[in-house]
């Protein structure tokens, strides 16, 4: 749904880091997307797939994002979901957000990804 803007200026500072010895731990420049449901403090937004969030502020990161970047891992972006994690309605179109479109599986546009989290399933079917 969205590109953090920050991405590849952080994954050269920890590519700068593991140059000069510095290693978080395992998981130093992997990189990973989190859901749109899922809280981040940076610049991108966190919306539940709906216009109706869309400039919210939240005050940190989630738990699990917050983890992940101290271990060193680099947050490319959030993806697409069913609206409000599929609590929007009983009739509705599974993958699909007013803010991201329908989202597609990727090797059959034919055929929907299913599921609240069908951003980060097309994502990793897609490498």
């Amino acid at each position: 749904m969205q590109l953090n803007p920050d991405a590849l200026e952080i994954a050269k500072v920890l590519d700068n880091e593991r140059d000069n010895g510095i290693v978080r731990g395992t998981l130093h420049g992997i990189p990973f997307l989190v859901k749109d449901t899922i809280a981040t403090k940076d610049r991108m937004e966190t919306t539940a797939g709906s216009w109706a969030l869309l400039g919210s502020v939240v005050q940190h990161d989630a738990h699990v994002v917050h983890n992940l970047r101290e271990a060193g891992a680099v947050l490319l972006g959030k993806t697409t979901l069913t609206e409000w994690a599929d609590m929007r309605s009983n009739d509705r179109s599974s993958g699909y957000s007013a803010r991201g479109g329908q989202c597609r599986n990727p090797y059959n546009l034919t055929v929907s990804p299913q599921g609240s989290s069908s951003g980060s399933a097309a994502a990793v079917a897609a490498n």
